[in-house]
């Protein structure tokens, strides 16, 4: 690391030479690679914008321009550029740095991006406060990796097109989803249309036509416009941009240095709105990413040298995949839909053997959700498969067009609760809470892999309502059975039969309740523990009958205590006039920072010390 260890800022990029920042280039991948083999990560985003990240930090002045990465796990490389090098290995890991740009970690990072799509709006609002001020600096936008796809981005760049607003967006085609023209032709092109001299050619004709009267002025203009548009469509897909008001930059070779570094000082020079599109390659130098960029996409430990993954435990999203593939073998009319996150949530093993009912639109959770619903009301059976942060996008789709219209969506939330190492804009500790406000909606949480299996079978065999499967992203314990019998809506399950206390836990709290539970008795306590796996409706029955023979309740669950799954318990006591205590334990009302799943139950005392200690401490 010979480069790469005396990089402090951008600033020390100035003066390396192209074949310098070569060797930076390739020294930033072997620590990407070898860092990620311990702390895991988002490996083939970061290697793919290697030379994108040198060429811009190199090209603008990040001390004064605000660069934005639009998803933020493409930003390893700029962590090590911008001061963060000598503690990159402590990357998601708890009290480490963070695995996405983060304002209070670096003056570098100008908008926390957790989620996509979100940089051309972030751009706009900055391009508006810098020309109200008179301020002078320029605004580039990094987007891609499947993000340019969300109905947000489409929006601004509507938008920003129409402010003519100076901002410079770098598209990151790292699947050549728009165009794979990179030849010699296009880069003559481009180096032609970032000139001075043609740029100062054409702003002048325009104003020269400007001179004629309207009719001849207005024929004139389109005509050079239609002469312009014609060339670039000959090797680039330049229309639909420019027709947005953007000047269309492109397609560039993404691992080119030199070209990249060139065309970027040309074009900061250019005013207005400016699209520049970059050809990539994910996992670009670590050959097994390059061959499994989807795996190598957001993966765990691995084997630096060949890329095999350290540990291949059982977890909730395999035990959902393998199980919606059986039901789907045998009722036609399941259909399963992602946004974007195959892999992630588990539907690989769908797609590759029922294709025709697979469907991933891409980063577009509202769509799917909606689309959903008008395929409910055909008499299919949608099962959108989104982890609980990103469906966050979608809320007013799902009260909307499903449950107001009562519409049988069955909606299967991974990554429910605490994720672990991608911290605060993964963590899902709100759809309890979101979701049980809306009526009309069933919602369950399994309390293992078994009862995974006996909910998604119950919520196929009911087709009146919403249904929402809400689980962790953690290990399941070996199956049990494969085809377990359909669950009664809305009754509980009663694990442990005890005296004055009952502890009602909910999905992945049960086994840290039970893991209380030896803890308890040691200290004299015998409490009755309850699977509370429908958070709605409550089971009414049981907890009617707890009045008779009980004195404190408490709630376990992995969401926000802010109207969660204790708060529906409280709500129902509360309307009972009893003298009945209730106790909740659950996640704080603040945001969770990034560390190991395991530590992060331990500091909010959600695992099973912790829970016996709350316990304890209410009785």
């Amino acid at each position: 690391m010979a480069i790469l260890s005396k990089i402090k800022s951008p600033k020390d990029l100035e003066h390396l030479t192209v074949e310098q920042l070569q060797v930076l280039a390739s020294e930033i991948r072997e620590k990407i690679i070898n860092t990620c083999a311990q702390t895991g990560g988002h490996v083939a985003p970061s290697l793919g914008v290697v030379e994108l990240t040198i060429a811009l930090y190199k090209a603008f002045d990040a001390d004064v321009d605000k660069i934005i990465w639009d998803v933020g796990h493409q930003t390893y490389a700029q962590k090590l550029i911008t001061g963060r090098y000598s503690n990159f290995h402590t990357i998601r890991t708890y009290k480490g740095i963070s695995g996405f740009p983060k304002r209070k970690e670096s003056k570098y990072d100008v908008f926390d991006t957790g989620h996509s799509s979100t940089s051309l709006s972030a751009a706009t609002g900055f391009a508006l406060a810098r020309d109200l001020r008179g301020d002078k600096f320029n605004i580039v936008c990094v987007i891609g990796d499947g993000s340019l796809g969300a109905g947000i981005a489409f929006e601004a760049l509507n938008h920003l097109g129409d402010l003519k607003k100076d901002v410079i967006v770098v598209l990151n085609d790292n699947k050549r989803s728009i165009g794979d023209s990179v030849g010699a032709l296009s880069q003559y092109l481009t180096r032609i249309i970032t000139a001075r001299t043609y740029n100062r050619f054409r702003d002048d004709l325009w104003k020269f036509l400007g001179k004629f009267p309207p009719y001849t002025r207005d024929r004139s203009r389109n005509l050079a416009k239609l002469l312009q548009e014609g060339l670039k469509g000959m090797y680039a897909p330049a229309v639909i941009f420019e027709e947005l008001g953007f000047r269309y930059i492109g397609p560039l070779n993404g691992h080119k240095l030199s070209e990249l570094i060139d065309t970027f000082q040309r074009v900061k020079e250019m005013k207005g709105p400016r699209f520049v599109h970059v050809v990539t390659k994910k996992g670009k130098g670590f050959e097994t990413a390059e061959k499994n960029p989807e795996a190598f996409h957001g993966i765990g430990s691995y084997c630096a040298k060949t890329g095999e993954v350290k540990s291949k435990a059982q977890s909730w999203t395999s035990v959902f995949g393998d199980s919606i593939v059986r039901l789907a073998k045998k009722n036609k009319k399941i259909i399963a839909i992602t946004a974007g996150m195959c892999l992630g949530t588990g539907l690989k093993k769908f797609r590759e053997e029922i294709p025709e009912r697979f469907f991933d639109v891409g980063i577009t959770e509202q769509h799917a959700v909606t689309m959903a619903a008008a395929l409910a009301m055909e008499g299919y059976i949608p099962i959108c498969v989104i982890y609980s942060t990103f469906l966050q996008r979608a809320y007013d789709q799902i009260i909307h067009d499903v449950c107001l219209q009562d519409v049988p969506v069955i909606f299967a939330v991974d990554r429910a609760g605490l994720v672990g190492q991608d911290g605060p804009t993964h963590h899902g500790p709100f759809d309890l809470s979101f979701f049980r406000c809306i009526p009309n909606i069933i919602i369950g949480a399994p309390k293992d892999g078994n009862e995974l299996i006996a909910m998604l079978r119950t919520a196929v065999n009911q087709r009146n309502h919403p249904f929402v499967i809400r689980y962790s992203r953690s290990t399941c314990p070996p199956i049990k059975n494969k085809n377990p019998d359909i669950l009664p809506i809305g009754k509980w399950e009663i694990l442990e039969q005890g005296r004055d206390i009952v502890v009602i836990a909910v999905g992945s709290m049960v086994k840290e309740t039970l893991s209380a539970l030896a803890i308890l008795k040691g200290k004299g306590l015998n409490p009755t523990i309850v699977n509370g796996r429908f958070v709605k409706p409550l089971d009414t029955d049981m907890l009617q009958t707890f009045l008779k023979n009980t004195h404190t309740i408490i709630t376990v669950e992995e969401n926000t205590l802010r109207g969660g799954f204790g708060s529906a318990v409280m709500e129902y006591y509360s309307n009972s006039n009893t003298l009945i205590k209730v106790y909740c334990i659950g996640l704080p009302d603040t945001f969770i920072e990034h560390g190991s799943r395991d530590i992060l139950l331990e500091i909010t005392g959600l695992n099973g010390a912790g829970i016996a200690d709350k316990i304890l401490s209410f009785v």
